[in-house]
């Protein structure tokens, strides 16, 4: 039994020896990312193709609950990248995974509440005493947006009837099911449209503008963004504003400055590609993705890139 074993283990070794010296030292690099159906899942599918059949890089994408997983994830290194909001690296630093890095932004997160195409509802004030999704119980950032969103139009949580829940993906469920009155979710999520389809036509929900400094006391990453009637911008009846921050590639600090680089590099010369699968990417390059974020740094893998592409970090303001 011993020398079948013994055998074995000689066989294998030198078939490793004889294959190509690229296969037999191949690595295989995590993606964490959310669950099928969302936009983050559709991103970090796109962008791991591309670097695997353009890079060379053996990328396993990994979905999760939420990004209350994704964070300490990579703040522990067990995947090499991960894609979230912004606020989480900043939470993740603050709970003590202090090696976290943002490697890049890679599109903004335009996240609308949604209703029914044939309901009454057209602005967030009118939310006031109706079924709200909050809680998000794996994604609490995003419990931090829905108030926020809320904020804009004068409103709290005392203002609605909470319907707790876990992530997006429930929160679309129980609308679809009729358990609350609308649904949070991001422009370009395949869930998104398969809500649409579902009820026979969504609408999103106009933002005022003049409630943005109430919601940035509660949440100061958030911006609004135009978007029109489109194929992605399902809902959107007219020419309007949305609520929106950035998402944002994250990595471990001893992840080698050399992959980083390449990450970055594959996916700027690549772009179409990326496109391709997810549309939202498209708003994705170098001058986008290097901001000027407080609290955690990006990695030097990617600061060599932009500093060789002469970029300096954008203001948020």
């Amino acid at each position: 039994m011993f020398a079948i074993a013994r055998v074995t283990a000689i066989a294998s070794v030198v078939g490793a020896l004889a294959l190509p010296a690229g296969i037999a030292r191949a690595q295989t690099y995590g993606f964490a990312t959310l669950q099928p159906a969302t936009l983050n899942h559709t991103s970090a599918s796109s962008i791991a193709k591309v670097l695997k059949e353009k890079g060379g890089m053996n990328v396993l994408v990994q979905p999760t609950a939420g990004d209350n997983v994704i964070v300490p994830m990579v703040g522990r290194g067990e995947a090499e990248i991960g894609i979230t909001n912004i606020m989480e690296p900043q939470d993740g630093l603050a709970r003590g995974f202090k090696d976290l890095r943002i490697i890049t932004a890679v599109h903004a997160l335009r996240t609308p509440f949604f209703v029914r195409k044939d309901s009454q509802l057209r602005t967030i004030a009118d939310l006031k005493g109706k079924r709200v999704s909050l809680g998000y119980s794996a994604m609490r950032n995003l419990d931090n947006v829905a108030r926020a969103m809320l904020a804009t139009a004068g409103l709290s949580e005392k203002d609605v009837v909470p319907v707790l829940v876990p992530n997006v993906i429930r929160s679309a469920d129980d609308f679809l099911s009729g358990s609350a009155d609308m649904f949070f979710f991001a422009f370009g999520a395949p869930k998104v449209r398969e809500v649409d389809t579902t009820v026979g036509g969504i609408r999103v929900l106009e933002i005022d503008e003049k409630g943005m400094s109430a919601a940035r006391k509660i949440m100061p990453y958030g911006y609004l963004t135009d978007v029109g009637p489109g194929p992605i911008f399902i809902g959107v009846e007219k020419p309007m504003k949305v609520y929106s921050f950035d998402n944002v590639l994250i990595t471990h600090a001893k992840v080698p400055d050399e992959t980083i680089y390449k990450i970055l590099d594959t996916m700027e010369k690549n772009k179409d590609e990326l496109v391709a699968v997810q549309p939202v990417l498209r708003e994705f390059s170098p001058a986008f993705g290097y901001k000027q974020y407080s609290g955690v740094p990006y990695h030097p893998g990617a600061l060599k890139f932009f500093k060789e592409r002469n970029i300096q970090p954008k203001s948020l303001d």
